[in-house]
């Protein structure tokens, strides 16, 4: 019981550390040019981060998939927080990074 309760505080943090660094960026792209190197830094980071995290998630779904084709079975639970993970670790970084 106690890894769904994780996996469901983990999809809490992942949701509104999402929702601040999508306002702070916003803000950001809002009293900022586009074409600043700051901003264009900050957007290639944004875009190559992204690609990274769904990159590993679709990586721990294929294991998943793969291990339950050769019958070894993970709760949801688990197979959640390991997808979550790369997405969670970047947006709570990112969160941090940006409130400085």
């Amino acid at each position: 019981m106690f890894d769904m309760w994780k996996a469901g505080s983990m999809a809490f943090e992942l949701w509104s550390s999402s929702l601040s660094t999508i306002a702070m960026r916003q803000q950001m792209w809002q009293t900022q040019p586009f074409y600043s190197p700051s901003m264009m830094r900050e957007n290639q980071r944004m875009v190559t981060e992204k690609m990274e995290a769904s990159i590993e998630a679709g990586l721990v779904m294929q294991k998943a998939v793969l291990s339950a084709m050769g019958g070894h079975y993970a709760p949801w639970w688990i197979t959640s927080q390991k997808t979550m993970k790369p997405y969670h670790r970047r947006s709570s970084a990112n969160s941090r990074r940006l409130s400085r």
